[in-house]
């Protein structure tokens, strides 16, 4: 099944890279889309290591393709040269993964030595940056809250200040880390966050912007805490 997906994922790059290359204009919704599956497609395979594809050979497999020819080599090559691109694929991912995790864990030990910065049995790090008296939220709540959420390198992933508005969430919805830190803050204050990857996404990436084994920085501001008695606002 892994070998399937692997070509089926290498085919669409091939027919995607084929036509951007092709093609000299991007007028109609046809050029347009196909230009966007070829961009999705080979961001997505540069991420994985796949980026040293044969152009001139892609093309002769698409002409092939679609003139009907008969193809110039054998099904049980095409399987074993997409197994060898998803073993090196995985390979790679392995040490990048690997390096992650070292990187982070060299972060967090160096971090822990700033001062007002305090960490949790469960590994969580985190300072106070704006102090209130206000409640704290329990597991079963809905807060209002801004954010802004880094890698360890100053890169924003996501950020509902910059968005310019806050968002409501469960407490106990959100990652292992935000669960923790959000019952340890009072409404009103703001805080900074560094969360170990075992506490955030670990080993799965959830996005492109967020490697595997990331540490994740966040600017966490605690707004309010919903009441759940409250009526729903008017659409």
């Amino acid at each position: 099944m892994k070998q399937h997906l692997a070509a089926v994922a290498l085919v669409s790059l091939v027919l995607a890279g084929c036509d951007s290359q092709t093609s000299t204009e991007l007028k109609t919704p046809a050029q347009k889309a196909s230009y966007g599956i070829g961009l999705n497609m080979g961001k997505s395979l540069a991420q994985e290591g796949m980026d040293d594809l044969d152009s001139q050979a892609v093309a002769q497999g698409i002409e092939d393709a679609i003139g009907k020819k008969e193809q110039k080599l054998k099904d049980e090559e095409l399987v074993e040269a997409f197994a060898f691109l998803q073993k090196r694929a995985e390979e790679r991912m392995a040490a990048l993964n690997d390096e992650a995790a070292k990187a982070g864990k060299k972060f967090l030990e160096d971090n822990a030595k700033r001062e007002g910065v305090k960490t949790t049995a469960s590994g969580l790090q985190y300072e106070i940056v704006t102090k209130a008296e206000g409640a704290q939220p329990k597991a079963t709540d809905v807060v209002s809250v801004h954010y802004e959420g880094r890698l360890t390198d100053g890169k924003v992933f996501d950020s509902s200040i910059q968005r310019g508005s806050p968002i409501d969430l469960p407490v106990s919805g959100v990652i292992p880390g935000w669960v923790e830190a959000l019952q340890l803050m009072h409404v009103g204050e703001k805080a900074k966050l560094y969360i170990p990857s075992d506490l955030a996404y670990g080993a799965q990436s959830p996005s492109p912007a967020i490697p595997a084994n990331s540490v994740l920085v966040f600017d966490l501001e605690l707004l309010s805490i919903k009441d759940p008695a409250a009526p729903a606002p008017q659409q």
